[in-house]
């Protein structure tokens, strides 16, 4: 037993480092302009925490996630960052595919890891040092917690909570999918007629992850900062998206005569896009003071409710146009070298310029090119094999499978309305959760071969096999023996 849980426990360490080749094939762990941040603000959060030694600013980030990464890599090198990325991601594979395909486990495993490494972009998020791999393992912890509660060990169901405890407070849509994503998951286990305890146990479990993560995220921005928040010093993303939408912009202009509010002064430099109000230099955001900051946000949410008011039409227009836009863009983009990670490597990582330069992220050689088109041609085929097993492969659906196949089916929908409708619509965003369809049609042909050969081991009986089980048994010589899937038949003459 111990042998095998050591082989069990190998094969899940050396799939999370072939989930990790992107990073090893870049020579050094991949960014994106908010994980220096990230990097950057760990320790402070960490010295205010066990040292009572507040620095004051920790961030526009969550200091959670920084908090999570810090103790894995406290400051000497992101490579921790990438092998926790893998092993979470090969953990939370294997108990999937233990799950649903009981039977051969670890050739089935392997498969689904290889395939998914160099078929998928999963492996350049878990490359990334940033909290977008763990909103996919959130969806999956949630949904292994729901439908295979009874066959987890306890100490898996604790960790599946508390990593999706850790996702959550690790981003803000992951915090608005997941509470989405579990209504839905209640609606399907009534649909499926489940026992009410069954989906009460099931919504107790979210409601106790979900809580977990908003009251210690409430509690830590609270003590950092001084006062109650949930997001902490968070840019008004809101409010930018509405102003580049248009509608924003009309609002304020033919209203900001009436209205004395601290955005009304920069009314005329208003921009079409929510990354120049919040991050260009000359931007609304940037230029403003830390009260002008301050009193923008407070007022963000009345002006885009009066936005709302105004103008319903148009913004659910343009929310739908995003959506769609979005729904499609899953380029493996956003990983190009910015002067913003060269300026600040250093202060994230001491003596990690050197090293960084010498990467092909910074050289401009990672060929995203080419791997977007490999994802691209794996994701079509992808859909190609689910339409056809929900036209044609009608037995084997298992109610786990099905429920496999509503959570991803929500989650790519659900991410595109939430990124693209609040946020800028980036294809890095639909990007780190399109690999749960190549992982769903994965999950369909795993199954189905593992049906086939299970029926063709019942039928591979031998007629010595039969005639021994015929002399070990009461049955009577007048009964005649059939080999019929998926069982033997005994069937008495007349």
């Amino acid at each position: 037993m111990k042998v095998v849980s050591i082989q069990r426990a190998s094969c899940v360490v050396l799939a999370g480092l072939l989930l990790s080749w992107p990073a090893l094939y870049n020579g050094y762990p991949l960014l994106y302009p908010d994980s220096t941040d990230y990097l950057t603000s760990g320790a402070p959060v960490a010295r205010a925490i066990f040292l009572h030694h507040f620095d004051g600013y920790y961030g526009t980030r969550s200091p959670i996630y920084s908090l999570g990464i810090f103790l894995a890599q406290w400051n000497l090198t992101p490579w921790p960052v990438v092998f926790l990325n893998g092993l979470l991601t090969a953990y939370v594979l294997w108990l999937l595919v233990r799950s649903l395909l009981p039977r051969h486990t670890l050739t089935n495993y392997l498969c689904l890891v290889v395939a998914l490494s160099f078929l998928t972009g999963v492996g350049w998020f878990v490359g990334l040092v940033m909290p977008d791999i763990l909103g996919p393992l959130l969806y999956l912890s949630f949904y292994l917690i729901v439908f295979f509660w009874e066959t987890l060990a306890r100490a898996e169901r604790f960790a599946l909570m508390l990593l999706a405890c850790w996702a959550i407070a690790s981003h803000a849509t992951h915090l608005l999918i997941a509470i989405a994503l579990c209504l839905m998951l209640v609606a399907v286990l009534v649909l499926q007629r489940e026992p009410t305890h069954r989906w009460l146990r099931a919504a107790g479990s979210f409601a106790t992850v979900i809580a977990a993560a908003v009251l210690v995220q409430f509690a830590l921005n609270t003590y950092l900062n001084g006062k109650p928040s949930l997001n902490g010093e968070r840019p008004p993303f809101l409010l930018a998206r509405v102003i580049a939408d248009g509608p924003g912009r009309w609002y304020l202009q033919q209203r900001c005569g009436n209205l004395h509010l601290a955005i009304c002064e920069r009314v005329h430099e208003l921009p079409d896009n929510s990354d120049d109000f919040l991050w260009t230099a000359g931007g609304v955001w940037s230029r403003s003071s830390e009260a002008q900051r301050q009193q923008i946000v407070k007022e963000e949410m009345p002006i885009v409710l009066g936005v709302l008011r105004a103008y319903p039409q148009d913004e659910l227009i343009i929310s739908a146009r995003h959506f769609w836009e979005q729904l499609s863009a899953f380029e493996l983009a956003g990983f190009d070298a910015t002067p913003w990670v060269m300026q600040t490597i250093n202060e994230a990582v001491p003596g990690g310029e050197t090293r960084y330069l010498r990467s092909r992220q910074a050289q401009g050689t990672l060929h995203e090119e080419f791997f977007t088109d490999v994802q691209s041609w794996t994701v079509t085929a992808s859909l190609g094999v689910i339409c056809m097993w929900l036209v044609f492969f009608r037995r084997g659906r298992s109610r786990q499978l099905i429920g496999l196949a509503a959570v991803i089916a929500f989650v790519v929908i659900t991410n595109a309305a939430v990124t693209g409708i609040l946020s800028n619509i980036e294809d890095r965003y639909q990007a780190r959760v399109i690999w749960l369809v190549p992982l769903l049609a994965a999950m369909f042909v795993l199954t189905w071969l593992d049906n086939k050969r299970t029926s063709t081991l019942r039928l591979s009986l031998s007629q010595s096999e039969v005639e021994e089980v015929l002399d070990s048994s009461t049955i009577p010589q007048s009964a005649s023996v059939t080999l019929e899937a998926p069982a033997i038949q005994i069937k008495k003459k007349p």
